[in-house]
């Protein structure tokens, strides 16, 4: 075929110069609807199929029963498909080719998609037996809008060489027959004619040239790199285009340029004539963006649409200030979702502790704190923990010297230009990459330590689930050939560009951070390196020192970070208002239980009466003393103190404290409701009068007791004079007024009984009016009077009507008549 007929095909095949041709996508919207639909699908909701070679994390779509016709049948991109068994051990020694290339090409959809079922399934073989699938793995090619009959074509995958598969796969595009599939853009290499005429009929702001030779693959690739972007057009010039590269003098091939509405040509600046360098820089042009991403703000626009002012910095850089914020949100907010924390979470967060208190490079005020939280958990002896007692520590609640972590979050290198970008993923991969590098500068003894910790964490905290399930399944995949500290340096960065790889092109990929494979050429070139057949190669010598400079501890900024004085005055502060806080929390509370037994027990207790009687009684005591002058008999530590010796009156008095209480209990009789007690009618008299009489009473028998107190006692001596009748020891008076004690006891005795017959005839009064109490059956005396006059009336109007019928109905007497 000649140039001039390749020509004329590719301008039939575009309708515009750009790698979007949405003009002839609208012929087929529902068919391209349905696909995305299936897609998304598949992507977030896998089939039982994940629990074969693949999973949706490897960008490979999973085929079913259920999905398989929507996604091969008239489908508006080109599908590969691989038909695997579980069990085949060849199956299983491709499946890293294939999920490579399935990375390695994701740009290319919606051109082209990966695809693959396993057929060792039971709900799968009658699939594979429908395509004709005799051996494994057999991989198969269906063009876009292939029929429902079509069991594809086959596809040598007999090499494991990712680049020979990629370039296998652009033949099959190509082979394509008419009309070509508009997901798909123009491959065919361009004429001078075109690019003269290009700008007047497309509207990209750049037009990218690959000069290269006929057997170069390069242009066709970038092509497809560069389709799911806006704003640039790609076109392959042959080196047998003799006119066009001597007229814009190319003499190196492959070379890109970039030819400009002016017809102006500038040569895009590279490191090395490559692929994935082409696709970087192009990608990276003013003005391009992905498609359905918006444009890059500006300054001032993320000052308005961020909730606080954008902080300046500089992407090269790790911030201190990101891994507080990082620490904060991880210990404050994700970990505080566990109210209790016990089992794998408990060991889980142990590890992850104790990694932070081990290597964390922070200032000394953040590190004390580490400390006594990993302290707190090694003298854990339980299997839980609730979070309230962590928390007090990582608040410092015991006020311990120079210990704080600063709260609220203060991003500065994680920024994002929405709220709701980067932030806190970002933070918690740049903390565990600075924790590899510490230990790795530290001279560490576990190469697994760190990611083991960061394993369990993510697998028991990290809120967003699906990123965890990623994440273990990359950790369960590769994680136990990490046997040094440089590999587990070297395998964390590997699978942080990984997820960048999957995610680059996502709703959470950020457009003025768009996710890269990183470091960026432009960050450190001797990074980069490429193959003897130009397929680039990272250069991991160059890699590792790379990532210990640029996470070590000396390399971290300070910048943005609250001083540490002023963060322990607000914990001070934070504290004091918290006691304060406490305290009117608990006179709330108390005042609440008071109001509360107030309602329960409107009317004091015995035991509460007597000690406010008794405290009244120490104020006027002296007074009443004096006025009852030499009064009084009984001796109180007789009466209250001394339980082991009865006396006449102690009976009594219990009797009658016991006939007291009592007379508050509420009478109960069965299928009868009764009155609370806070509704009876107190009779005020009555209540006063008893008041008085048993503070007097007591009152007067304080005042026996301190005159009987400073009384004297006879006392006895031992006489040593032996009785002459008896012949033994006497005892005689020491006092000659013994006759006058004498007296004094029988007084005394008098009193004592005076007082007993006192309390008794109280203790019966109380006894009668408990039974009255009963009786009433709680009600007033109030109600009883008025019940009694009516009875009393009642009773006279029927003696009246008694009265009144006996006189009507008296029979008269009869008189006599004389004769």
């Amino acid at each position: 075929m000649g140039l001039a007929a390749r020509t004329g095909k590719m301008a039939r095949r575009c309708g515009r110069a750009t790698s979007r041709f949405t003009v002839e996508i609208q012929i087929y919207p529902r068919r391209i609807a349905t696909f995305a639909i299936w897609l998304c699908f598949c992507l977030l909701f896998p089939s039982v199929a994940e629990t074969g070679l693949y999973t949706a994390s490897d960008q490979v779509i999973l085929l079913s029963q259920e999905n398989i016709e929507s996604v091969l049948i008239n489908s508006s991109a080109a599908v590969l498909v691989e038909f695997y068994a579980s069990w085949c051990g060849h199956c299983i020694a491709f499946s890293p080719v294939y999920k490579g290339l399935a990375s390695d090409i994701k740009e290319w959809k919606p051109a082209v998609n990966l695809a693959a079922v396993d057929c060792a399934a039971e709900e799968n073989r009658k699939v594979c037996n429908g395509f004709g699938i005799r051996s494994y793995p057999t991989i198969k090619f269906f063009h876009a809008y292939s029929k429902a009959d079509s069991t594809g074509q086959a596809f040598k995958a007999s090499t494991h060489d990712v680049r020979v598969l990629r370039h296998r796969i652009i033949d099959q595009l190509e082979s394509h027959e008419e009309p070509w599939p508009p997901a798909c853009p123009p491959l065919e290499p361009t004429s001078q004619a075109e690019i003269d005429s290009f700008f007047e009929t497309n509207s990209v702001q750049h037009l990218a040239l690959i000069f290269e030779d006929t057997k170069s693959y390069i242009g066709r690739e970038v092509t497809l790199d560069l389709l799911q972007y806006e704003n640039v057009a790609v076109r392959r010039v042959l080196s047998t285009e003799e006119g066009l590269v001597t007229k814009l003098g190319v003499t190196e091939f492959p070379s890109c340029y970039l030819y400009s509405p002016q017809g102006n040509l500038t040569r895009l600046k590279v490191n090395i004539e490559a692929r994935t360098f082409y696709s970087y820089a192009l990608q990276r042009l003013p003005g391009v963006v992905r498609s359905g991403k918006p444009l890059p703000v500006t300054l001032d626009v993320l000052n308005n649409s961020t909730e606080e002012p954008w902080r300046p910095f500089n992407r090269s850089r790790v911030y201190m200030a990101d891994l507080e914020s990082t620490l904060h949100y991880s210990l404050r907010v994700e970990v505080a979702a566990h109210t209790l924390i016990k089992g794998e979470a408990l060991t889980s967060l142990k590890k992850y502790i104790s990694v932070l208190a081990k290597y964390f490079p922070g200032r000394p005020v953040v590190m004390s704190l580490l400390k006594s939280v990993n302290s707190l958990l090694k003298n854990q002896t339980g299997d839980e923990i609730s979070y309230d007692a962590l928390r007090e520590i990582l608040d410092n609640s015991a006020q311990s010297p120079d210990t704080a972590l600063p709260e609220g979050e203060r991003w500065v290198g994680c920024q994002g230009s929405r709220p709701h970008l980067r932030r806190y993923p970002c933070g918690m991969w740049t903390l565990f990459h600075t924790l590899t590098v510490q230990a790795k500068n530290a001279g560490g003894t576990d190469p697994q330590e760190v990611l083991s910790a960061m394993r369990n964490y993510v697998h028991s905290f990290f809120g967003c689930r699906a990123c965890a399930e990623h994440f273990e399944i990359m950790a369960t995949e590769s994680l136990v050939e990490v046997n040094t500290l440089s590999s587990a340096v070297l395998w964390l960065w590997s699978r942080h560009n990984r997820v960048n790889n999957r995610l680059a092109g996502d709703l959470s990929e950020d457009p003025n951070f768009p996710k890269i494979q990183w470091p960026p050429p432009e960050m450190c070139p001797a990074c980069h390196t490429v193959k003897e057949n130009g397929e680039h190669k990272w250069s991991k010598e160059q890699v590792l020192p790379f990532l210990l400079s640029h996470f070590s501890s000396s390399s971290i900024l300070t910048d943005y970070l609250e001083d540490e004085s002023q963060i322990l005055a607000k914990q001070r502060e934070k504290h004091a208002s918290q006691q304060q806080a406490l305290e009117a929390q608990k006179r709330v509370e108390r005042k609440a239980r008071e109001a509360l037994d107030s309602m329960a027990h409107p009317l004091p207790s015995q035991p509460a009466m007597q000690e406010e009687e008794e405290e009244e009684e120490e104020e006027e005591g002296p007074q009443e003393e004096e006025e009852e002058g030499g009064e009084g008999a009984a001796a109180a530590d007789e009466m209250e103190g001394k339980t082991s010796e009865t006396t006449p009156w102690a009976k009594p008095e219990m009797e009658v404290g016991r006939g007291r209480l009592q007379a508050h209990r509420k009478p109960s009789i069965v299928g009868m409701r009764m009155r609370e007690l806070q509704e009876d009618i107190v009779d005020l008299d009555s209540f006063v009068n008893q008041h008085y009489k048993a503070k007097a009473l007591r009152v007067k028998q304080r005042t026996l007791q301190r005159k009987e107190e400073q009384e004297p006692w006879p006392v006895f001596g031992l006489g040593m004079e032996l009785d002459a009748g008896l012949g033994m020891v006497g005892l005689q008076p020491m006092e000659a007024d013994f006759e006058q004690d004498v007296g004094r006891q029988r007084k005394r005795l008098q009193k004592r009984e005076l007082t007993g017959q006192y309390f008794v005839e109280e203790a019966e009064l109380s006894h009668r009016g408990r039974w009255m109490t009963v009786l009433s059956i709680g009600f007033s005396k109030v109600d009883i009077s008025l019940c009694v006059i009516l009875y009393f009336l009642s009773s006279m109007c029927l003696l009246a009507m008694y009265l009144f019928f006996k006189t009507r109905l008296r029979p008269r007497r009869a008189k006599v008549g004389l004769p």
